[in-house]
């Protein structure tokens, strides 16, 4: 049977949770310009439970990654990624973790290094935006060359909140984290694409989370705005620029969409697959954040197992299309 890889599964450092658990032990909500930021609680940093949900549900590889290193301080990267190596170190064939950088941070590179050298991981976790800094920035672009060179992939993650200036477009109803990150989503792959990062590093490759927050959907207008003479656009507006090659090669190229943060649905992955090409959907359950029982992880895994897809596209998404990534 084919060896399950979960991409999106979350942990944080006992470290970084233990000050925000309340004393009765109820989950706590981080708070970020006045956004619901970050849900902790104590499954964070709990492997054995990690591992029992996945000894439950049939998964049998989880790709590792901390939502507060994505867009964190270098000083959290650095605890993150070495206690992701003790972890990968301890169960050595169940977590394959990801690296988290800090890119304005003059030890991005020698942090990479270790993470990739001394601690085998990999990939490396990115969130959607860097606050002020675009997944196009020029910021970035050493990364990419870096990243390109070592052979890491890329899982890209929701920005866990915006800057402080736009954050009033999500003032009430937890709307950022329940729409405005599939908008951060469709938003980077836009960037990643148009902002000609895959033509500058061909090789590069990268997993958007949450099936790229539901681009699929309206890939067919995206498409339609590639033509800028059509759209009225002065060739030397910023408007104007575009990758060199369409919009698809680069899906069929360069990304792939896991299905995490959709609370295990089924008909999310059908809807995709109306644009997306099959064998660029992989796996993925946001355990054990929105996903944070065993119960439901296994029920996901059997609906997808059972469902009306063609066996290969099942066996694809659940193993065989990211295997490559994480060197199965």
């Amino acid at each position: 049977m084919t060896e399950v890889i979960d991409f999106h599964i979350h942990f944080t450092p006992e470290e970084l949770v233990r000050p925000h658990l309340k004393p009765d032990g109820k989950i706590d909500i981080l708070i970020q310009h006045g956004l619901p930021a970050y849900t902790y609680h104590d499954t964070l940093f709990l492997f054995e439970r990690h591992i029992e949900s996945m000894d439950t549900a049939g998964i049998d590889v989880a790709v590792l990654s901390s939502g507060a290193g994505m867009g964190g301080a270098q000083e959290a990267c650095e605890l993150i990624n070495a206690t992701a190596n003790k972890v990968q170190n301890k169960y050595p064939k169940r977590f394959t973790p990801l690296a988290h950088i800090d890119p304005t941070s003059s030890r991005w590179r020698s942090e990479l290094k270790k993470c990739s050298e001394e601690y085998g991981f990999r990939g490396v976790a990115f969130p959607s935006s860097f606050d002020t800094y675009n997944l196009d920035s020029e910021i970035l672009m050493p990364v990419y060359e870096a990243l390109e060179e070592a052979g890491l992939f890329i899982f890209v993650h929701p920005a866990l909140s915006v800057s402080e200036g736009i954050s009033h477009y999500y003032d009430k109803y937890d709307l950022y984290r329940c729409v405005g990150r599939e908008h951060e989503l469709v938003l980077a792959t836009y960037r990643l694409i148009a902002g000609g990062v895959f033509d500058k590093f061909p090789e590069l490759e990268v997993v958007m989370s949450h099936l790229g927050g539901g681009i699929g959907a309206i890939i067919a207008r995206i498409r339609g705005y590639q033509d800028k003479a059509h759209m009225g656009l002065p060739p030397d507006s910023p408007h104007a620029l575009t990758a060199e090659k369409e919009f698809d090669t680069y899906i069929a190229r360069n990304l792939f969409f896991d299905t995490g943060g959709l609370f295990g649905s089924i008909k999310a992955i059908h809807a995709a697959l109306t644009e997306l090409p099959a064998s660029r959907i992989v796996f993925g359950t946001d355990y054990p954040q929105e996903i944070r029982d065993a119960n439901t992880m296994a029920n996901f895994v059997k609906d997808l197992r059972e469902s009306s897809l063609p066996l290969e596209v099942i066996e694809g998404i659940l193993g065989k299309n990211g295997a490559h990534l994480i060197g199965h």
